[in-house]
């Protein structure tokens, strides 16, 4: 009997660590559609700012995908400053939980009930930050909320869907050399923030990508649960 190929959705593919994960799985007994805001490259364009875009691009992968997904990687995010004494913080505060917290919530829901449904087992990766454990910089409360938000989320899924063969990991980065990460950076002195990385650099995406194969793919099912850090030993649990 022919093996079925496996079916997995990445958000936030068209560059960074996103690009690197959808490019490590587009091979072989693998098929994966990924997501962008602009949808170039042949991506599914979803712009998670807006109420309703989580669902349709659920139904536009499950299409693209003859109506099955097997893994749901939410790698999509928003990195920007928000100084407390901005007249838009709590807009900005929003603008980030939306996108980096409420729309891979409604994927994940979406994810376990396709899961239960079909009555098959299915995989969630969810891409955090070390800021979820070790917090960010005065400019980025929201941030380190929405990825400590998403590291919670995922051990709730983990515990309550495990009866069901539905496993939840969460990666969380430190320092990647991505567009985010860069201007990060830059705006913190650069190369003195180096320092603080025992490792004594920031990690490539494809490092980030590899550990998310792992876990899309071949993580054993005791590892549901689990938070895989990969920050250098910047910050060590």
């Amino acid at each position: 009997m022919k093996k079925a190929k496996i079916h997995i959705l990445v958000t936030g593919a068209s560059r960074g660590i996103g690009q690197a994960i959808f490019e490590s799985l587009d091979q072989g007994m693998i098929t994966v559609v990924g997501q962008s805001t602009s949808g170039e490259g042949g991506l599914i364009s979803s712009d998670f700012s807006q109420a309703g875009a989580a669902p349709a691009l659920w139904q536009q992968a499950l299409d693209r995908l003859d109506g099955r997904i097997d893994v749901l990687i939410n790698n999509a995010g928003l990195f920007e400053s928000n100084p407390i004494a901005a007249d838009d913080w709590l807009e900005s505060w929003n603008r980030t939980m939306t996108i980096n917290l409420t729309a891979s919530a409604e994927l994940c829901r979406l994810a376990v009930l396709h899961f239960q449904n079909r009555h098959e087992p299915g995989r969630i990766v969810n891409i955090a930050s070390r800021a979820a454990y070790r917090g960010d910089s005065p400019d980025h409360w929201h941030y380190a909320a929405s990825k400590a938000g998403m590291v919670a989320m995922t051990k709730t899924i983990a515990r309550g869907y495990a009866k069901d063969q539905i496993l939840a990991f969460a990666i969380c980065p430190g320092f990647t050399m991505t567009g985010m990460a860069e201007d990060y950076l830059a705006s913190r002195g650069g190369d003195k923030l180096l320092t603080d990385i025992p490792l004594g650099r920031v990690a490539q995406p494809e490092e980030i990508a590899s550990i998310a194969r792992y876990c899309a793919l071949d993580a054993p099912p005791s590892m549901t649960g689990a938070v895989l850090d990969a920050n250098g030993a910047s910050f060590v649990r």
